[in-house]
């Protein structure tokens, strides 16, 4: 605790408020908040001033000027605090996790692990892992002695301890160019409901959303995403995710043929298939219809003209067919990462972890299914 002290007297020096909360070091997460008496809803436990943000503002001119203005800001943040050597950020550096601390992130992971992510995860990585080697080549091209460890404990520290704020002098900025760091408020762990947030001209402002008894952990929401996102963004998986979906590409395209795939491309219905703890989306209805109608219903139903009805009870067939499969494979894949040596156990444990999640859902719109169609 000793650090995070340190952290508090720095933050409280520099204008940062904290009301009935504290940071604290739980057992196999790391550090989050918690609070340290009742909070009543709606209280302001947290409150940020602007003038302590880490941004591209903040960046020496020095490094600005040796990399190109179309670096993504993650990739100049990371650059900044990889090549800081002051100790201006000492006391705040000293709480953020080590590049060890990130093993559970899947772009750590060995090959043989990251083979066996979901389809939507390993999407994400893919795109990731692209992200990551430019950047990287970018700012190792200008400073060619950068050690590329460290350079990657940066990316990764900008990549899960960014805020999105739209600095009055950036409006007109792409998007990515408003991400910031922020100190204290960095160490608030997510969850599917949290804290209310909000990023004044002067201040980040946290109110709490409900009542907190002491002792309870303090949540914000980083945004409403699956467990594939925060796995692959974040290193976590959530055990209770309202916002959770399981992707179903793979198993749906395994199914259509030529004609299939070209009318749904036609319509830009190809792909991007999911299903969530209530239903199964309608781009995956629209798909599996031109396997169960005729071409014309299936334009009907994809314009809106058609409620799907009279060929509902083939889809769900097909549905529950095409989930069985997949839920075995599931428990097939399982079975193997059981099985597995490699890597990390963090690494291994959030891997299956992960497909059980998908597993579950999967199952429960199995269960679904099956009662309707014996009804």
């Amino acid at each position: 605790m000793e650090k995070v002290e340190a952290l508090l007297e720095w933050a409280t020096e520099k204008g940062i408020q904290h009301n009935g909360i504290l940071p604290k070091h739980l057992p196999g997460r790391g550090v989050g908040v918690i609070a340290i008496r009742d909070v009543k809803p709606g209280e302001v436990v947290l409150q940020v001033p602007t003038s302590t943000l880490r941004s591209i503002d903040t960046v020496p001119k020095n490094v600005r000027a040796k990399l190109p203005k179309d670096l993504s800001v993650q990739g100049l943040l990371a650059a900044d605090l990889a090549l800081d050597d002051t100790d201006k950020y000492n006391v705040w550096n000293a709480v953020c996790p080590s590049l060890a601390d990130f093993a559970s992130m899947p772009l750590l992971w060995p090959a043989s692990l990251q083979c066996l992510l979901p389809g939507v995860a390993k999407k994400l990585l893919s795109k990731q892992q692209a992200k990551l080697a430019k950047d990287r080549a970018t700012v190792g091209a200008a400073f060619p002695d950068l050690d590329q460890d460290r350079y990657t404990h940066g990316w990764l520290l900008a990549n899960t301890r960014t805020f999105y704020y739209l600095s009055p002098a950036r409006r007109r900025r792409k998007r990515d160019d408003h991400m910031v760091l922020q100190p204290v408020a960095d160490l608030l762990n997510h969850a599917d409901a949290g804290c209310d947030v909000h990023f004044g001209d002067a201040a980040f402002t946290v109110r709490a959303d409900r009542a907190y008894a002491a002792g309870d952990e303090i949540f914000i929401c980083y945004g409403r995403h699956g467990g594939d996102f925060l796995m692959v963004e974040y290193g976590f998986d959530m055990d209770e995710n309202r916002w959770d979906e399981a992707g179903l590409d793979e198993m749906v395209l395994s199914v259509l043929d030529e004609k299939s795939r070209e009318m749904l491309d036609d319509r830009g219905f190809l792909g991007g298939y999911v299903l969530d703890r209530g239903q199964v989306c309608y781009r995956t209805q629209a798909a599996l219809r031109t396997l169960c109608c005729s071409e014309r219903e299936w334009s009907r139903f994809v314009d809106g003209m058609d409620d799907g009805e009279r060929s509902q009870k083939k889809v769900d067939e097909l549905l529950v067919e095409l989930l069985g499969k997949y839920s075995t494979s599931i428990i097939g894949t399982m079975e193997e990462i059981d099985g597995l040596q490699e890597g990390e156990p963090c690494q291994r444990g959030l891997l299956a972890a992960r497909w059980r999640h998908i597993l579950r859902l999967v199952q429960g719109t199995l269960d679904r299914l099956r009662q309707d169609l014996g009804s």
